[in-house]
Parts: structure tokens; C-alpha cells; sequence
């Protein structure tokens, strides 16, 4: 049995996809314990009693128990600027989901109230902790690839294909750059924490298939401060497709995930190859980095590690993606510098 002394206690923010997940998730979990769901739809109130938990229509209640260690917000995007103060303020450590603001501004008030409350920021960038992005990190930073010339990503999938058309995820304003702030900004996530600040992008959405205001493709070219180039792209309508491919001078990696985060099956397939080698593959099993995200943050937010994020790179991710947006709609390329 875990020491109750050990125990981090959270409630989560939210009983939408992702809240429901982060709440499976940590279901039995050894010593992260979910002590309710703020959810102001109230018919949603039943399922949340289903999973044993108690159910609030606020903030106030959780935020006022001693016992409570963090609010963990799975809640659409322009709600997180407000609530991580609201979170912050009350002196509890706060983990927001993606994205952290729709505008690096927001991002850069949403660290200042954390660091001037001096609690924990963490925030639901998953992908870092899979084994096979470990592995590839670690290559990288050993200088296995030689010099990194260009990387190659995509993060696709069909699951939001059915979401009402009134739904925030479908417009602009809340949702900016067709899947980028569903799937597009974990990318750049990863991207960021291989290769550093991005100096320079340019951008294109589209929408091919679900008339969403938003659109349902995006893709990016970017060039880094250090001098390597990347393109990803986000589809919003097409069957699962996660990959992540670098180049370098001695060696090339490309990581394929057969299943997403939240669906634990599957394998991923890392290839490497040199020249004149035949290509290598090596197998990793489906891990939950969703969970490895939350306990680590959970350690920080514990004095026991360091989170592994910097506020610095939590705050570039949200200046690309409003320079993602920005480019888009002008058609330019856009200097980070500038945002």
C-alpha cells in the first residue's frame, strides 16, 4: 500500500475525449490519486459518479481542499490563460493540456503566474516520453546522425472527423490552423526539444474535406536557429498515420507509431540506416507516455526531478504556433523574432 504521504492528489478539469482518458488512465494508479472531475456540464455528472469520483461544477470546491496537489485542465483552448491563474493563484500546481495559449503572450502570462505563485507548470506534450523519441534524443544529442541536415514529420488521424460542426475545435479562432493545436503542436514540441528555437517558418492550410472554418490540413516548413531544416504536417481526415524522420550526415532515423497515445497497442518501428548498410528496424512496444508526462510532472511538482521542459520551450511552442496561424493567413513566411 502507498504511503499517503507519497500520494499526489488531482482533480481534472474537463470530462470531454481527454479528460475521460487522463481519468482511465490513472485509474489504480500506485500513488497519483484523481479526486473528481470540475465539469460544468452537469449531465455529464453521471459518468463521472460511473468512475467512482466525485463531480464539481467549478473550481472553488477542488481549489479549496487541502489535499488536492494540482488541477490537471483538459478544457478548451481560450479557457487556459484564466484558469491556470485561477489554479496558480490558489497555490496549486497546475498541468495544462496543449495548447498552453492561442498566442505567446498568453503562453508568457501563464509561466509568470506560475513562477510568481511558485508552483509547478506541466504541460500534456506526451510524445517526448514514448521509448522510441527517448531513444532518438539520445542519439541525437550523442551525435549518432553526424550533422542533423532536415527532419520530416506527421501526426494524422480521423478520430475528430465526427464532432458536431458547432464544435470549438472547428473554428479559427479557437482552434487555429486546421490540426495544428490537436496534433500539429506536439511536433513542434518534439522538433523544439531536438533542435532548439526555430528561426523562421512558412505555413498552408486547407480544407479538403469537413468544411471546417479551421480547415483540416496543415503543413509547415521551418528553418532552425542552429541551421537545420524540418516540414510536418497535421491531416484531420485520413486513418492514423505518427512519424518522425531525421537526416543526418552518417545515419538517418524515422520512428513510425502503428496506434495513438491513447490507444494502448500496436508497436513502433524505428529504421535506421547508413550508407552502403542494410536498413536496420527495432520494435518498441506501446507504452503510456500520457502517464509518464503526469508523474513526471507529478516528481517536479514533488521537489524530486526536474520536469523535463524548459517555460522557454513551453513559451516558443505557442510563438510557433501563432506564427503557424499568422503565416497562413497571409501567405508570408514568418520571422519567430517577431512574435
Amino acid at each position: 500500500m502507498t504511503d499517503a504521504a507519497e500520494t499526489f492528489t488531482i482533480a481534472i478539469a474537463g470530462f470531454g475525449w481527454w479528460g475521460k482518458h487522463i481519468a482511465t488512465r490513472l485509474h489504480r494508479h500506485p500513488w497519483i490519486k484523481v479526486a473528481g472531475i470540475i465539469e460544468p456540464a452537469t449531465a455529464n455528472h453521471a459518468g463521472i459518479a460511473d468512475m467512482g469520483l466525485t463531480a464539481w461544477t467549478d473550481f472553488d470546491a477542488p481549489l479549496a481542499l487541502d489535499e488536492v496537489d494540482a488541477i490537471v485542465l483538459t478544457t478548451p483552448n481560450p479557457l487556459h490563460e484564466e484558469q491556470i491563474a485561477k489554479v496558480a493563484a490558489a497555490g496549486k500546481h497546475v498541468f495544462c493540456e496543449k495548447p498552453l495559449g492561442l498566442t505567446a503572450d498568453s503562453a508568457r502570462r501563464s509561466v509568470k503566474a506560475c513562477e510568481e505563485a511558485g508552483v509547478q507548470l506541466g504541460i500534456g506534450h506526451e510524445r517526448r516520453f514514448e521509448p522510441a523519441m527517448l531513444a532518438l534524443r539520445e542519439a541525437l544529442d550523442s551525435g549518432a546522425l553526424g550533422t542533423v541536415m532536415h527532419a520530416e514529420a506527421a501526426f494524422s488521424h480521423d478520430k475528430l472527423i465526427n464532432v458536431p460542426a458547432n464544435d470549438w475545435r472547428t473554428r479559427k479562432e479557437v482552434s487555429p490552423a486546421a490540426g495544428m493545436t490537436a496534433m500539429g503542436i506536439h511536433l513542434s514540441d518534439l522538433l523544439i526539444s531536438f533542435f532548439g528555437p526555430i528561426e523562421t517558418l512558412h505555413a498552408f492550410t486547407a480544407d479538403r474535406s469537413l468544411g471546417w472554418e479551421t480547415g483540416d490540413v496543415v503543413t509547415v516548413q521551418m528553418k532552425f536557429e542552429a541551421g537545420m531544416t524540418a516540414t510536418f504536417s497535421a491531416v484531420l481526415h485520413t486513418p492514423h498515420f505518427i512519424r518522425m524522420h531525421v537526416f543526418g550526415t552518417d545515419k538517418w532515423v524515422e520512428v513510425l507509431n502503428d496506434s495513438h497515445p491513447d490507444t494502448p497497442d500496436g508497436i513502433v518501428r524505428v529504421l535506421t540506416a547508413e550508407t552502403s548498410k542494410p536498413v536496420n528496424q527495432t520494435d518498441y512496444n506501446w507504452e503510456d507516455a500520457v502517464t509518464a508526462n503526469l508523474e513526471a510532472f507529478a516528481k517536479a511538482a514533488k521537489g524530486q526531478a526536474r520536469y523535463p521542459f524548459t517555460t522557454e520551450e513551453m513559451v516558443h511552442n505557442i510563438q510557433v504556433l501563432e506564427a503557424i496561424a499568422r503565416s497562413a493567413e497571409t501567405g508570408q513566411s514568418v520571422m519567430l523574432a517577431e512574435i
